[in-house]
């Protein structure tokens, strides 16, 4: 039987595919008008100005949003297409199955198949057609659902592409309204910058005269400043020559001077050495006369010789412990001159230092591990109260300080050469048990004679054979620098005297002030370094003896010292005691006071109060433009 298979094309318009070629086409179209837009409103500004930056910007960006967009669209109307070209191929196999075909197939091509009849005649059909007219059935219903849901994404992809390019477009638009405005600014930029360089313009004119006045002006005050600084440096060079000239003529005379001073001095030691070969000769010579007279019986040599000996014990017996020989302390006392400064101050007797250092060379010599010797004094509270008991030095020191501090007090001394209390103040360290009392109710104060009376009675109660050292006054005093100055004038009293103030002076070193304003009688703080210096003064007796004047003024005491005919100026070259007056400005107003401690390869070494609001030593160089003067008190 004959069959007929006809075969049909399906065409059909994709609508899908359209509107998204429409779209690309619209976005490139805005594209070009916003790029178009720039251009023509970039119009004939210079290139590199702030309206064509602004223009290049707006350009870019309008084309790179352009690029993007029509990307995205392309890319999402292409997956379009092809849904909706799957739909088609699926469409047709629907209809084809819902036309009651009993068979057909489908052409490689995708296109609809043709539909096989039989004409006019029923045609049978077996189980086996049959049911592949089932499984047709249910591959309708299949391919129903999925052409549903394959629409649906179609539409959704649709509209989103439709949103994309208007969203694409909307900015496009605003990225030309900012260029425009950009482009709006720039114009009144140019504008601006216009008129301020026409003001420059106008402006510039004027300075550049006045300048070219101003370097004219310039220009001849230079010259005068070089002919000026030309001259200054020829009158500086004469000067310097000048000064040199006579440096070098004083120097040759000093020198000179030098020269015939130390002939005249080696011409003195020999005359010296010559008179103590002499006398070593007379003296040999008197003994071998006085040993052949006391051989030979001479009872005349044999008197004189009695009388020099009871003389002596006579001199002994009524204190001669007023010897002018001071005997420097050990370097192992010296070692301990920190301690003993600290507990000095700790206990309110810094200005006893010297005497603290005499006591303990006469103890120990600042040996072993109880210097002060005072391990049976009251104040020892850690160690046996036994000879040498204490075993730390320091605190030996410490005790020591405050048992000499207790004999000070009650001996009554009012400073550090206050001879005769020291004195009683001593001898009471040595003795203890209520010396100092009974010598001052039985003698009015200490004196050698009552110092073995006191020692002998003592050791008649104990039943010893000696108590203490009856000679313990003039021993600690050889080692006193304050308590040997020479009696009578000349110079070895007189540098006693210097001696004793600077020594006052360094005891003090780093204490405050309140001591010393305080003592002048002021209630509260003063600058304070006249203050220190009258203290020093009246301390060593020098108010009272009129060598140094009582003044809180600075001024004050250089017009003590200048109606005295005691002031040198600051060219002066000073010495120990000297006193100090500064200038720090220069200005004629005197400053500062201090008292001079030595002079050392052209350094003037000081001791001041109130610098840095402590008890100081400082140095500057001889003829220092700070120092005013110096008062050259007469130590006599």
């Amino acid at each position: 039987m004959a069959q007929t298979i006809r075969t049909r094309k399906t065409h059909r318009d994709i609508k899908a595919l359209d509107k998204t070629m429409t779209a690309a086409e619209r976005m490139k179209n805005t594209y070009v008008r916003a790029k178009d837009s720039v251009g023509q409103a970039r119009g004939g500004e210079e290139q590199g100005s702030p309206v064509e930056y602004a223009e290049d910007r707006a350009a870019r960006w309008a084309e790179h949003t352009a690029h993007e967009s029509t990307h995205q669209i392309k890319e999402k109307g292409g997956r379009a297409l092809h849904y909706v070209k799957e739909k088609c191929r699926i469409a047709g196999e629907i209809k084809q199955i819902q036309s009651g075909s009993a068979e057909g197939h489908f052409s490689e091509s995708g296109e609809c198949p043709s539909k096989i009849l039989a004409d006019g005649e029923n045609l049978y059909q077996p189980k086996e057609k049959i049911f592949k007219t089932a499984q047709a059935e249910a591959g309708r219903k299949d391919a129903q659902k999925k052409a549903a849901e394959r629409a649906a994404a179609r539409r959704a992809e649709q509209r989103t592409g439709q949103t994309a390019f208007q969203e694409a477009e909307k900015r496009a638009g605003e990225i030309g309204k900012q260029a425009v405005k950009a482009i709006d600014r720039g114009e009144k930029t140019i504008k601006t910058t216009h008129r301020a360089g026409q003001t420059v313009k106008s402006t510039g004119k004027g300075t550049v005269k006045a300048a070219g006045k101003s370097v004219k002006t310039t220009g001849q005050s230079a010259k005068i400043t070089v002919k000026t600084t030309e001259q200054a440096a020829r009158n500086a060079y004469r000067t310097a020559k000048a000064t040199a000239q006579a440096g070098a003529k004083a120097a040759e005379k000093s020198a000179r001077a030098a020269k015939q001073a130390a002939k005249a001095g080696a011409k003195s030691a020999r005359a010296a050495a010559k008179a103590a070969a002499t006398a070593v000769k007379g003296m040999v010579a008197a003994t071998k006369a006085l040993v052949t007279a006391i051989a030979a019986g001479g009872w005349v040599a044999v008197l004189i010789l009695i009388i020099v000996i009871l003389f002596g014990a006579v001199l002994c017996s009524i204190g001669g412990d007023n010897s002018s020989t001071v005997s420097p302390v050990s370097a192992e006392v010296q070692a301990c001159e920190p301690l003993i400064r600290k507990y000095a101050r700790q206990y309110g007797i810094g200005e006893y230092v010297e005497l603290i250092k005499a006591v303990m060379m006469q103890e120990s010599g600042g040996n072993g591990s109880d210097p002060m010797q005072s391990s049976e004094g009251s104040f020892n509270m850690k160690y046996p109260r036994k000879p040498n008991g204490i075993t730390n030095p320091e605190y030996s020191i410490e005790c020591g300080v405050q048992e000499l501090k207790n004999c000070l007090e009650r001996a009554k001394a009012e400073s550090p050469v206050d001879m005769p209390h020291i004195k009683l103040a001593l001898q009471g360290y040595n003795y203890g048990n209520g010396y100092i009392e009974w010598a001052d109710e039985n003698y009015g104060g200490y004196t050698l004679a009552n110092a073995a009376e006191f020692s002998e009675k003592m050791a008649k109660e104990k039943g010893w054979d000696s108590y203490g050292d009856r000679q313990y006054v003039p021993h600690v005093l050889r080692y006193y620098s304050f308590g040997r100055i020479p009696t009578g004038a000349g110079n070895k009293r007189s540098e006693a005297l210097r001696s004793m103030i600077v020594q006052m002076a360094l005891s003090q070193e780093g204490n405050a002030g309140d001591t010393y304003w305080s003592w002048y009688g002021f209630t509260g703080r003063v600058s304070w370094c006249a203050c220190f210096t009258s203290w020093c003064a009246d301390q060593c007796g020098y108010l009272e003896s009129g060598i140094i004047p009582k003044f809180s003024l600075c001024s004050d005491g250089v017009k003590w010292f200048q109606e005295k005919k005691q002031f040198q100026d600051g060219s002066y070259v000073p010495v120990p005691g000297d006193i100090i007056f500064f200038d720090w400005g220069n200005d004629g107003s005197i400053d500062h006071v201090g008292i001079v401690e030595n002079v050392k390869k052209g350094v003037v070494n000081t001791i001041e109060g109130n610098s840095g609001d402590k008890v100081k030593r400082n140095s500057y160089p001889v003829g220092s433009d700070s120092i005013y003067g110096y008062g050259t008190p007469a130590y006599q």
